[in-house]
């Protein structure tokens, strides 16, 4: 079980479900002061603030109130779109420490347990050999692990873009600033089209990109040796020799491949969240980063 949550940061206050713990752009009962105005009768008077009202009430020599307006904390809806093609279905082994699956099933847990925290509405799709599972936003909370028990990693090579034209077309039970994280290891991107396409709904569509640090982020320097070689769609391991040439090549074949999904997700306005461990401790730092990020880029920009 994935220890703590993160905050859902928006880009933009959010505009969702009343008493969730968000801030967005109305006015109502929460926890960030949107501005000051005079008492009108009505108002409640835990709304006044007694300083301000004692200091105007001194200058004008009159009983005067102000009162603060706070913005209203709401929630928004959450979607998880899971990847599962067979590169996703990785173990972890004595030379490879990223155990995919699992990473997937924290990363899933943690999402869901940190909407459940701001009483966000949650949801989920995956499309495992060609059997779309779907799970509209719900209030009671999503078990994710129900989903991946027991199904093999078989989705096909374009399912990241399967899943967000499967939300465009259920894009009425998605409202604006609904947070759909997208986890893959994305060595398939996206359509970048069905990607923009989910960005006109005003969706904070964000990116988990799982990937091992030392063999697909990168590779090393194993270049004269035999090493163990899985492929993913089969259960089979065989030795593979590499050369000194071909390590090098796939060590820039590698580091290149993931500083242009980043580029890509940064020019279509959203920073990863890059996972390359599945315990529950380094997701959460991961995700924790992301927010830091979000709540730095969010002040540059107001």
């Amino acid at each position: 079980m994935a220890v703590g949550v993160f905050p859902l940061i928006p880009r933009r206050r959010v505009i969702g479900l009343a008493f969730g713990g968000v801030r967005s752009v109305r006015r109502g009962s929460g926890s960030d002061v949107a501005g000051s105005r005079r008492y009108v009768p009505g108002d409640n008077l835990a709304w006044i603030d007694w300083a301000a009202s004692a200091r105007l009430s001194a200058a004008r020599d009159n009983d005067e109130f102000i009162v603060r307006e706070l913005f209203a904390d709401e929630a928004p809806h959450v979607v998880m779109v899971a990847d599962r093609q067979p590169s996703m279905g990785i173990r972890s082994s004595p030379l490879r420490r990223l155990d995919k699956p699992e990473a997937l099933l924290s990363s899933l847990e943690l999402i869901a347990e940190s909407a459940r925290a701001v009483r966000s509405l949650s949801g989920y799709f995956d499309d495992a050999e060609g059997e779309t599972h779907w799970l509209p936003p719900r209030s009671e909370r999503q078990r994710p692990r129900e989903p991946l028990d027991g199904r093999p990693f078989g989705a096909p090579a374009d399912t990241v873009s399967r899943g967000l034209e499967h939300l465009v077309q259920h894009r009425r039970e998605l409202p604006t600033q609904t947070f759909v994280f997208v986890l893959s290891d994305f060595f398939v991107p996206p359509d970048e089209s069905t990607w923009l396409r989910a960005l006109e709904y005003q969706w904070e569509i964000v990116p988990v990109l799982i990937q091992d640090p030392v063999w697909e982020r990168s590779f090393p320097d194993v270049g004269g040796m035999t090493v163990p070689y899985a492929e993913p769609t089969s259960a089979g391991v065989v030795p593979v020799y590499l050369t000194q040439a071909e390590a090098r090549r796939l060590h820039d074949e590698h580091e290149a491949r993931a500083a242009e999904l980043v580029r890509i997700f940064r020019s279509l306005g959203t920073e990863p969240v890059q996972i390359d461990s599945h315990e529950p401790g380094p997701i959460l730092s991961a995700f924790l980063r992301w927010a830091d990020l979000r709540l730095m880029a969010r002040g540059a920009v107001a």
